[in-house]
């Protein structure tokens, strides 16, 4: 029986995705490995030198009322709501025994054997953003509260068996998922990964691995000892670092978290060094500059987070604009959006264009339904 190994990243994320690939390819040649698109695959990349065995993108997913759907999310959210959704794809392929996903800005350092092992015997693998309770208050509030937001467990990685409650999870997840993917934290809800504290109680056969060289990242550099270099490989607590999370890295705050939690680690700093080194380049491959498919309308202009928003709440907006990314028709939701949107809605649309007949546009109801999708 066989193990797939996917991520999920839009186009423009291929350069980190190509560093997690390899890295799996070197330690796991005998894995399958899926990327999972956000996207729509553009004629201008080629895959066929990647280390990538095959490509899903959303338009391959059997995901119901799919344009719509997509409309809801932004690129975070589109990105890890297909998730569930390509697991289950993966899970109901015939000779496959497990399937293990990985968020793009990992790197695998060592065999995953362990790992394995624990699937062998259960359904369903996840890590805790902590395993050790923090010790300071500065920590409890980085760490510790931020998890309580985000959630226990980090969905950068899950591994899923190909048994019947496996395949139970990943039909509830993408239920979930496909309800209430959203990032809204005073609300409960950070995409698809709050739901997952739930796994535990939900579901039989959930390993909780607290192994300290799984998933290491600035979240867990308080309680874990981190040494080594590039040349003789990194430890933690004195086991081979099995896989590290370069979350946040681009936008500076991996780096900052790294030197705040791993205060004079000299091999923390070694690493955040090496896997800027690796990436520098990054934001010069032609590749990283090309849009993402769904982020904007079919005219070109960019999609606002509020009238994704908005369109998700309004039943009747879907019902009116069943394809909400066109534009050829003048009765369009962006034109609604533009003109009769900051009337009824100006808490979240400022007002741009003044309707000059002060006639509503279809559906033109303030009081609408709300639907949660």
């Amino acid at each position: 029986m066989k193990t797939i190994v996917f991520t999920s990243a839009a186009v423009n994320y291929l350069p980190k995705v190509r560093m997690l690939c390899a890295s799996i390819r070197h330690h796991h040649p005998e894995f399958e490995i899926v990327l999972a698109l956000s996207d729509e695959l553009s004629a201008q990349v080629d895959l066929s030198s990647e280390p990538i065995d095959e490509v899903l993108a959303v338009g391959d997913l059997e995901i119901p009322d799919r344009e719509r759907w997509v409309f809801f999310h932004d690129i975070v959210e589109l990105s890890t709501a297909i998730k569930p959704f390509v697991l289950k794809t993966l899970l109901a392929r015939p000779n496959v025994g497990r399937v293990l996903y990985f968020d793009p800005d990992m790197v695998l350092f060592s065999r995953l054997d362990d790992l394995l092992a624990e699937l062998d015997s259960g359904d369903i693998a996840l890590t805790p953003h902590q395993t050790v309770p923090e010790t300071t208050n500065e920590a409890i509030k980085d760490n510790e509260i931020c998890s309580l937001k985000h959630g226990i467990f980090n969905l950068g990685f899950v591994g899923v068996s190909a048994t019947p409650e496996g395949k139970r999870f990943a039909d509830w997840w993408a239920d979930r998922v496909y309800r209430y993917c959203i990032a809204d934290i005073p609300n409960g809800l950070f995409t698809d990964q709050k739901w997952i504290d739930f796994a535990p109680v939900f579901f039989d056969g959930v390993r909780i691995l607290k192994n300290p060289r799984f998933n290491v990242a600035t979240w867990n550099l308080t309680t874990r000892t981190l040494a080594g270099d590039t040349g003789n490989g990194f430890t933690v607590d004195g086991r081979p670092l099995g896989f590290y999370h370069f979350t946040g890295f681009d936008s500076g705050a991996h780096r900052v978290m790294s030197n705040k939690n791993a205060p004079g680690n000299a091999s923390a700093a070694a690493l955040v060094d090496w896997y800027e080194c690796e990436t520098r380049l990054d934001s010069q491959d032609p590749i990283s500059r090309i849009p993402w498919r769904f982020g904007a309308y079919a005219d070109g202009s960019k999609i606002p987070r509020a009238h994704r928003r908005l369109y998700r709440a309004r039943a009747d907006l879907q019902a009116a604009f069943p394809h909400p990314f066109d534009c050829a028709k003048d009765n369009s939701l962006k034109r609604w959006m533009e003109l009769q949107g900051p009337l009824e809605h100006p808490e979240l649309l400022a007002k741009k264009k003044v309707n000059p007949l002060n006639e509503p546009l279809r559906p033109g109801s303030h009081d609408a339904s709300v639907s949660s999708a």
